[in-house]
């Protein structure tokens, strides 16, 4: 009758805690999403950024036109004169996902715009991404450490900072991919189920619709399955984990346009190919050694192993032999720059000039995951004690990332669900031993605690009998019998006798007895148990107030709306809608506006203009060539402008307000990206002594370019000196005059300056030297009117 009780008391507690865990994770999603909402409070329900504006715009072709015409649609608008292809271009995850978003809630007759749902698709897969976040962790170290992984992933200012409201990027639902990817993995690696094998291989799947960054996914797994591999924690497991992963996943991947044949032909998946053979031998060692004697197997091992060594040396030759031709040897230029820090500004500087390729400071780390930096390295020692494959997982996981975010910021993304695991990991572990010594030293809770261990201990017991069990199962299907000479010998060897069994059941107890003995002496003094939870509960307190900071203030602001703050109070920037409004009320369907790449997605979204190169940068020799026109003297710039079909030219201008991201401070890029194509384009030209200046000391073919000349045309007006409040200094040429180029219009804080090419001077000068001529022939023949002419 105590038994009974016992269990339906432990069943109910396990109830409970199920249910009580189900609604801590419903408030960490709504927490997750209510904390990525201060930019429509703050501000309005729009789109930010750059790039999700061309995701807006695909979203909208995709819900009017269909999937169909998506996959085929050829953007005109984009790369004057060469267009894009869409659909062979894009990763689609994103579009699909919000597109999908919009025909179910109209088709419960919830009608919200595509821009409404392309602005919450970010805060609704942070939800989903804490969740994910807490049963990978659950995976590696128990219901506690999820729970507190997923609060803090849920405030973490790293993914806040790509994940907030209006933020429709891939990464907005390209994190959850990955973190529900490694989770299934790991169920995989854990239960060794096919079925979670298969939903692990359709959850790569979406990764690779969702983001560049699948090639991550499929290294990082690799790398485990082989670290497995020799460290001698081999199973089948292991082994449904990772096989149907290559193939299918594999097979999958290159149904998407944008990866296509690149899934087995590209240097950034061959690694999990010769992973895939090495398992496939390592398998084969173990089936044989379950099957033959000594002897026998010596002989086999060694044939295979020379056998599997002559497969991976063809493989290898085959990889070689593919890669050579390419003078990459088949890495993309984001995956060298990775790879080696110092590739992309030798020879890519399209890729170094984007500000989040660039590696990021001491103080970002702090900034962006906050006291989470100081929890990682107890979280990894954590996970040693005891070293599980799921555990060992987690530490290669926060390993890689860790430097790959040193590398570039923008992988500080993929750095933060890490981090947040560990600390998960870490804070779960040091409540347990806080609350265990507070447990064990209290007078009135030492009675209850004894009572819960026998409570326990009879469910432990059974538990463990039950894992014993499973790993028994495991272990003969591991190591089969040598010899096969009757079938009832084998299964007399399989069926345990009574009295194995109940040695089996001592060494349980004893064992358990032992943890419970051991977990006894990791007590701590009652006072230092009390000030060290104080402590915990105040550096969660501290990273809860920076986080709810960081998303009101640092990453809540739309970079196409600016605000500033003075003595005056608040101060609002329009000025990019603005441009653009202009734009499209006073400028023909058909013009071109040529700019820099950085605000081509904008300027064919808002303005609905064809632009001559944008945000994809897919093609260095178009970006080099507008770089080399804004680098030129303006009659060069006109001409190559002219040979594009440009009307009108933008460009963003900061110098009045102190608006430090503006062309002027993006030049240098310009030409040293237009150099790297066209020759004649030499950096130290545009330098005076090593030293980048606007100011009197700046060199002739600086204040003669074209966007000098743009950019602070009339600017002497504003307060007659001609002062940059962003370089700190006058400017060194104030008065000049546009020869070849009209300012048209400028906005009110004059951020954004749009010109119109003039008409081509050689066709005017025909005209007047023909109307020259008419008036001279006229006044010849008046002259002569008097005489007669002999040869009529």
């Amino acid at each position: 009758m105590a038994a009974s009780e016992n269990v339906k008391e432990s069943s109910l507690r396990y109830a409970f805690g199920c249910v009580l865990s189900f609604f801590i994770l419903l408030l960490i999603g709504v927490l997750a999403f209510s904390i990525r909402l201060f930019s429509v409070i703050k501000y309005e329900s729009v789109i930010h950024e750059f790039d999700p504006y061309f995701n807006y715009r695909v979203t909208q072709f995709l819900t009017k036109n269909g999937i169909y015409d998506f996959w085929n649609w050829f953007d005109d608008r984009t790369w004057y004169p060469l267009g894009r292809v869409i659909g062979g271009t894009v990763y689609p995850g994103l579009t699909l996902t919000a597109g999908t978003m919009w025909r179910i809630l109209n088709s419960l007759n919830i009608p919200l715009s595509v821009e409404t749902v392309c602005v919450f698709t970010a805060p609704v897969f942070s939800a989903c991404a804490s969740w994910a976040t807490y049963f990978l962790t659950k995976e590696v170290k128990g219901a506690g450490a999820g729970l507190t992984a997923a609060a803090l992933l849920a405030m973490v200012p790293s993914y806040i900072s790509r994940s907030v409201a209006g933020s429709y990027d891939n990464e907005a639902v390209a994190i959850f991919a990955l973190i529900f990817t490694f989770y299934l993995y790991i169920k995989t690696l854990n239960t060794g189920s096919l079925f979670y094998a298969t939903l692990n291989a359709i959850a790569y799947f979406y990764m690779v619709c969702s983001w560049g960054g699948y090639t991550f996914i499929i290294n990082l797994i690799p790398m485990h399955v082989l670290l497995c591999i020799v460290t001698g924690r081999y199973s089948s497991r292991l082994y449904i984990a990772y096989a149907p992963l290559v193939v299918l996943g594999t097979l999958l991947a290159a149904l998407v346009p944008v990866v296509g044949f690149n899934a087995v032909l590209t240097s950034e998946h061959f690694a999990s190919f010769l992973v895939f053979i090495i398992i496939h031998v390592v398998a084969l060692v173990y089936y044989i050694k379950g099957i033959l004697n000594p002897k026998m197997f010596k002989v086999a091992v060694t044939l295979v192993v020379s056998i599997g060594l002559i497969v991976c040396g063809a493989v290898i030759a085959v990889l070689v032999a593919l890669v050579a031709s390419s003078p990459t040897k088949g890495w993309s230029g984001r995956s060298l720059s990775l790879l080696d820090p110092t590739y992309a500004s030798k020879y890519i500087p399209i890729i170094a000039s984007v500000s989040e390729h660039q590696p990021p400071t001491w103080p970002s780390y702090f900034m962006d995951i906050n006291v989470l930096a100081f929890l990682v390295p107890a979280g990894i020692i954590a996970c040693f004690f005891p070293l599980s494959d799921a555990s060992s997982f987690a530490v290669l996981y926060i390993a890689t990332s860790v430097y790959f975010s040193g590398v570039m910021v923008r992988l500080m993304l993929v750095f933060a669900p890490a981090a947040c695991i560990m600390s998960g990991i870490a804070l779960s572990e040091a409540f347990d031993v806080l609350t265990r010594s507070i447990k064990f030293q209290l007078p009135g809770l030492t009675e209850s605690s004894q009572i819960d261990e026998g409570d326990t201990s009879s469910g432990s017991v059974v538990a463990q009998n039950e894992t014993t069990k499973t790993l028994k199962n495991e272990d003969l299907s591991k190591e089969r019998p040598l010899k096969k000479t009757d079938k009832n010998e084998d299964l007399s060897k399989e069926r345990p006798s009574k009295k194995n069994k109940k040695k089996e059941k001592e060494n349980v107890e004893k064992t358990y007895v032992k943890s419970l003995m051991e977990k006894r002496l990791l007590v701590l003094p009652l006072e230092a148990s009390v000030i060290a939870i104080f402590l915990l509960v105040l550096l969660g307190a501290f990273y809860v107030v920076h986080c709810v900071w960081a998303a009101a203030e640092a990453y809540s602001a739309p970079s196409i709306v600016l605000t500033s703050h003075s003595r005056d109070g608040l101060h609002v920037f329009d000025d990019f809608r603005e441009a653009y409004a202009w734009l499209s009320h006073n400028t023909e369907v058909d013009d071109k506006v040529a700019s820099w790449w950085d605000y081509g997605y904008q300027t064919t979204a808002m303005a609905n203009r064809t632009v001559i190169v944008d945000n994809n940068t897919w093609n260095n020799t178009h970006i080099a060539t507008v770089g080399t026109a804004m680098s030129s003297p303006e009659k060069a710039a006109w001409e190559i402008f002219n040979s594009l079909d440009v009307k009108y030219v933008l460009v963003v201008f900061g110098g009045l307000i102190g608006y430090p991201s503006d062309d002027i401070n993006k030049f240098l890029w310009m030409v040293r990206i237009g150099g790297g194509v066209f020759p004649h384009i030499k950096e130290p030209d545009y330098l005076r002594d090593g030293q980048y200046r606007i100011d009197s000391q700046a060199t002739p073919t600086m204040l003669n370019c074209l966007m000098y000349k743009l950019s602070y045309y009339r600017f002497v007006e504003t307060d007659g000196k001609g002062y940059d409040r962003v370089r700190q200094t006058e400017i060194g040429k104030k008065y000049f005059k546009l020869t070849h180029f009209e300012e048209v219009f400028t906005t009110h804080h004059w951020m954004v300056r749009i010109y119109k090419l003039k008409p081509p001077k050689n066709r005017i000068r025909m005209k007047t030297k023909k109307s020259k001529a008419k008036a001279s022939s006229t006044t010849s023949s008046k002259s002569s009117g008097s005489r007669k002419n002999p040869w009529h």
